[in-house]
């Protein structure tokens, strides 16, 4: 099993929050497998390591693992805990018995797929840039793109002093009051999409997710969910199985934008 945040495992445990766990570390009260958790980001196997918080030993609940696809309304926020009290898209995945997390985001005012499971494994798989898993939105814009706006944004742009990776658009249908364009991404960084359509000058007057790789919003409509098919987990865990090389590669990428994003 690959590592996993030491924050977000003892949060999921109900140890404390993240940031209340990131204070302890400091203070010198987490151990993992002996050794004195000193510095972060530290990652962890909550399988098989020891974890004391205090010298006591932090007992794993175990959970049977759980996947489910929900399609998802507008006005629901992706996030475990909400300031503003707006329904979130765990409370839409009832009679579950499970603790379940969302796998990446998707904007408030956005619907469509969302993956939720309690498999810390998968979700790290999935969210790695690495991986470059393909997501599928249908946009309704207004107004009618032409032709070097859709190159331009085929192309992609500059966001937060990084230039987007390139991305797959198809016009679905134009006038000059609306259009709909399909585009298919695999970085999909905060609100990337309604970003740079901005940019180019056009107001995004509604955005649904339609895919997640392999996985689409067939059959389950607005506001519903389902598990998800033994088969289409197998199919995400397979999703940008790189060679050794190229993975390492997109890591060391990944790695630089961070890099670049907190000095720049």
């Amino acid at each position: 099993m690959s590592g996993i945040r030491i924050q977000k495992v003892l949060s999921e445990q109900g140890v404390a929050s993240r940031r209340a766990i990131e204070e302890m570390i400091v203070e010198g009260r987490i151990t993992v497998n002996g050794s004195l958790v000193r510095e972060l980001p530290c990652f962890v196997n909550p399988r098989s390591d020891d974890i004391r918080v205090d010298g006591r030993r932090v007992r794993m609940h175990a959970e049977r693992p759980a996947y489910f696809l929900l399609n998802k309304p507008r006005g629901v926020v992706c996030t475990q805990k909400d300031p503003q009290g707006r329904p979130r898209a765990v409370d839409l995945v009832r009679g579950t018995g499970e603790r379940l997390y969302c796998v990446g985001r998707l904007d408030v005012e956005s619907t469509g797929v969302i993956l939720l499971t309690n498999d810390g494994e998968l979700t790290q798989h999935l969210t790695h840039p690495s991986h470059g898993v393909i997501k599928t939105y249908v946009v309704e814009v207004a107004g009618r793109p032409g032709e070097q706006d859709i190159a331009a944004l085929k192309k992609g742009t500059y966001l937060d002093g990084r230039r987007t990776q390139p991305v797959q658009v198809k016009v679905l249908r134009k006038s000059p009051e609306r259009s709909l364009l399909e585009i298919r991404l695999s970085e999909g960084r905060n609100r990337e999409i309604r970003r740079i359509l901005a940019r180019l000058g056009y107001r995004v007057r509604r955005l649904h997710r339609r895919a997640i790789g392999p996985v689409t919003d067939r059959g389950v409509k607005i506001g519903n969910f389902r598990p998800l098919r033994p088969a289409e987990v197998d199919k995400l865990r397979q999703i940008g199985r790189a060679a050794p090389g190229k993975a390492a590669k997109a890591g060391r990428a990944g790695k630089a934008g961070k890099d670049k994003r907190k000095h720049g």
